[in-house]
């Protein structure tokens, strides 16, 4: 049942395997909202790189740079007319992945790119940071069972994980709300569910740690 919402612009962020295209979804029908979802089975280069880190990490991440600057443009042109919107990813974390796949040279080829696309992103007015550890990340990966994804290595996992505890640990540009994805499970269990939907609406500033008995301001 659709249900009305104040944020305009809801982005669900964490490490692979966390759930946030699922909570996404789910979000996005709850809330009668459009959804923005990456494309990442449409990368022809992804299956390379988890095969091969070194040989496909370059090319898997300028088609997900263009991509997603092509996404994010496309409603920044029409926000003027702009539904509810739930995304399942953050600008900011295409940087975060380029900086733990690529090398130096790489990367500062990357930037380069990057600087000329000069991408207009919507802000979002919330952001849903799921976190679990690798363990679970894992055993969610295996579960649902996306051959070209049984390549994935813990030890990859292990610097993604990091990489976006630092990226929220200083994050400010909205609204946030943290979510121990390990301890909850909003997809098949309704009562964490709308538990979650409830927070998500009543989240208006600042960050929150949400927790299924009870959520506390941190």
């Amino acid at each position: 049942m659709a249900s009305e919402t104040a944020h305009k612009y809801i982005v669900v962020e964490g490490p692979i395997g966390v759930g946030k295209t699922s909570l996404a979804r789910r979000l996005a029908t709850s809330l009668a909202a459009q959804p923005v979802l990456e494309q990442a089975a449409a990368n022809p280069f992804l299956e390379r790189f988890y095969k091969n880190p070194r040989a496909g990490a370059l090319p898997t991440q300028l088609y997900f740079l263009l991509q997603r600057a092509q996404q994010l443009a496309a409603l920044k042109q029409a926000d003027l007319f702009a539904p509810t919107r739930v995304a399942d990813y953050l600008l900011e974390k295409d940087r975060l992945f380029a900086r733990v796949t690529l090398d130096d040279a790489e990367y500062e080829l990357y930037e380069q790119l990057y600087a000329k696309l000069d991408i207009q992103a919507p802000k979002p007015d919330l952001v849903v940071y799921l976190q679990a550890p690798v363990d679970v990340l894992l055993e969610r990966i295996s579960r649902r069972g996306v051959d070209y994804e049984q390549y994935i290595e813990r030890q990859y996992l292990e610097r993604l994980n990091e990489a976006y505890a630092r990226l929220f640990h200083e994050f400010d540009a909205a609204p946030l709300l943290i979510v121990n994805a390990a301890s909850i499970d909003p997809i098949a269990n309704q009562r964490d569910y709308d538990e979650l939907l409830a927070a998500i609406r009543r989240m208006t500033h600042g960050r929150l740690y949400f927790n299924p008995l009870r959520s506390r301001a941190i």
